[in-house]
């Protein structure tokens, strides 16, 4: 049985054709699908999201990674809002 190497391919993300990796406009089938994508972002049809915290903002409370504040008598915070005695 003879092997065959198998080529690397996906769909094109405009219409869907296959599309080899060895194709000049790879991952696209045509230059056409290639401008209708480029006109997609280009008029915000696409967007790249945004994180939903900024990382150059000093962190907050309730923010993943947020390091709980020293009290004054050098103990650290447990995140309660009662103040009651443990």
């Amino acid at each position: 049985m003879a092997k065959h190497k198998r080529i690397p391919s996906l769909r094109c993300p405009t219409c869907r054709k296959l599309v080899l990796r060895t194709e000049p406009d790879f991952p696209f089938c045509s230059e056409r699908c290639r401008l209708i994508d480029l006109g997609k972002w280009a008029s915000n049809r696409y967007v790249v999201s945004t994180p939903i915290f900024d990382p150059d903002e000093p962190e907050q409370p309730g923010q993943p990674g947020y390091d709980h504040e020293e009290k004054p008598d050098g103990g650290a915070d447990s995140g309660r809002t009662d103040r009651r005695p443990n």
